[in-house]
């Protein structure tokens, strides 16, 4: 209930405006799907290396990560439909100020960001559909980093292009980070970094009663696994 509702709301802020790439109905579905997709992503590439590290594979076994995948599978797939969506409608309503938006977002300034978000959202995903590839752990982890990669593409397209050509002629231009925003960026993954090395530290990385709950499970039968 908590992501549907907090990522709806949050892609009606965007809907509701008038900007050209934003006002679309399409975005509550988008966004959940997005959130969904991109938190299966981030809980693998963090959790691959604790499992590796702290030697958990006795607890996070090849299913978890098969189930994980077959779940990013899915969620790719709403997401490129959505993005397929976006283009087709601005492409069929003949609105000028949709099109341009959308050939600026693919062809334009920001088409290596475009592309940068298409290609690990949409494309690199499909190779899930292969049981060798869901059950890879490294394979698993090398698709989880693009599929962060590409949504972090999808929210700076997302704000960015809708921006930078508005209705206003002049006030149209091209954004290019300054060195402080870089700064801010690399110090919020520091952050990130942190506070996950922290919480693992501090508490336990798997919860207890379902450790309890093997050990009894392998007392029963036996200690057979």
């Amino acid at each position: 209930p908590l992501v549907l509702s907090v990522h709806s709301v949050v892609s009606w802020d965007f809907a509701m405006s008038i900007v050209p790439g934003w006002h679309a109905t399409i975005f509550a579905p988008y966004f959940v799907a997005g959130a969904i997709f991109s938190g299966f992503a981030m809980v693998l590439t963090v959790l691959i290396p604790v499992r590796r590290i702290y030697g958990l594979e006795r607890y996070l076994t090849l299913y978890h990560f098969d189930m994980m995948a077959r779940f990013i599978l899915l969620t790719s797939l709403i997401v490129g439909y959505s993005y397929g969506i976006e283009y087709f409608v601005a492409w069929y309503s003949g609105v000028e100020a949709e099109k341009s938006s959308f050939w600026l977002r693919a062809f334009g300034p920001y088409w290596i960001s475009t592309w940068a978000m298409i290609i690990p959202n949409v494309v690199i995903p499909q190779i899930f559909w292969f049981k060798w590839a869901r059950q890879s752990i490294p394979i698993l982890f090398i698709v989880s980093v693009f599929v962060n990669i590409g949504m972090w593409f999808e929210r700076y397209v997302i704000i960015i292009t809708g921006l930078s050509r508005e209705y206003v002629p002049s006030v149209w231009g091209v954004y290019t980070p300054s060195i402080p925003e870089l700064i801010v960026l690399a110090g919020s993954f520091a952050l990130f970094g942190f506070a996950f090395l922290l919480f693992i530290k501090l508490f336990p990385v798997i919860a207890i009663a379902e450790v309890k709950e093997l050990e009894i499970h392998d007392k029963a039968h036996g200690g057979a696994h």
